[in-house]
């Protein structure tokens, strides 16, 4: 999942996508409610973590003004202010669920995990399948005529950017965008590198290629056509 982090608390916010990070996802982190605001009216993030008590701008507020934008994209509220009235509040106000802090990180990924299931399910495709390429967004898992592919986190986020894609160009810029945070500073060639191991574990073995490089353009997936090499 690609997530956005909204906390002032600089030490908890880095805690916490490091965490998130090694578990599989791709975690932005946003110290101030106005920039954060901005970023998640992009649309790109599959859940959106907002601390509650946020100098400037609170995170109720930033939630009624995201709401007003965007009614799907789920919605994780995190605060030290525990009592069930506001619990209530923050759930009515918008929040998709409500955290108490201190929290165990175990339980903070099992709620982001929930959330992003229930937002596949109401947003796309959970399963998206191609030719005998199927991925299951929710479970994380990809296949290809029945075996499974032993992909990356990585790997996996930029696979489902071109199955979501499918028969599109896909730039390089979208793939940076879809596997690396804002902070990441690409070197060298590195999404060739990632696709082309990519390409070796969906197409190696299959009669059929997939995955096809548009020179000066970025990547295709898509059935073989005429004139493919």
């Amino acid at each position: 999942m690609r997530l956005l982090v909204i906390e002032d608390d600089r030490r908890s916010a880095q805690y916490l996508a490091r965490g998130l990070a090694e578990s599989g996802h791709v975690a932005d982190q946003v110290g101030d409610a106005a920039t954060g605001l901005a970023m998640a009216g992009e649309g790109i993030y599959d859940v959106v973590i907002v601390d509650r008590r946020m100098p400037g701008m609170d995170g109720m507020a930033l939630l009624a003004q995201l709401r007003q934008r965007d009614a799907r994209t789920p919605v994780l509220m995190v605060s030290a202010l525990g009592s069930t009235e506001e619990r209530v509040a923050g759930l009515r106000a918008g929040a998709d669920d409500y955290l108490v802090k201190p929290y165990a990180f175990a339980e903070m990924l099992a709620r982001l995990e929930a959330l992003g299931r229930r937002g596949d399910a109401s947003r796309r495709q959970p399963v998206l399948e191609l030719a005998g390429l199927r991925i299951d967004t929710a479970g994380r898992t990809a296949q290809r005529d029945g075996r499974e592919l032993e992909l990356q986190p990585r790997e996996f986020l930029l696979l489902e950017l071109l199955m979501r894609r499918a028969g599109q160009v896909v730039t390089r810029a979208m793939l940076l965008e879809a596997a690396w945070d804002y902070d990441f500073e690409p070197r060298g060639n590195i999404i060739d590198m990632h696709m082309h191991r990519l390409r070796r574990k969906v197409d190696h073995g299959h009669g059929e290629a997939l995955l096809h490089t548009v020179a000066g353009a970025g990547y295709c997936l898509r059935r073989a056509m005429p004139g493919d090499t």
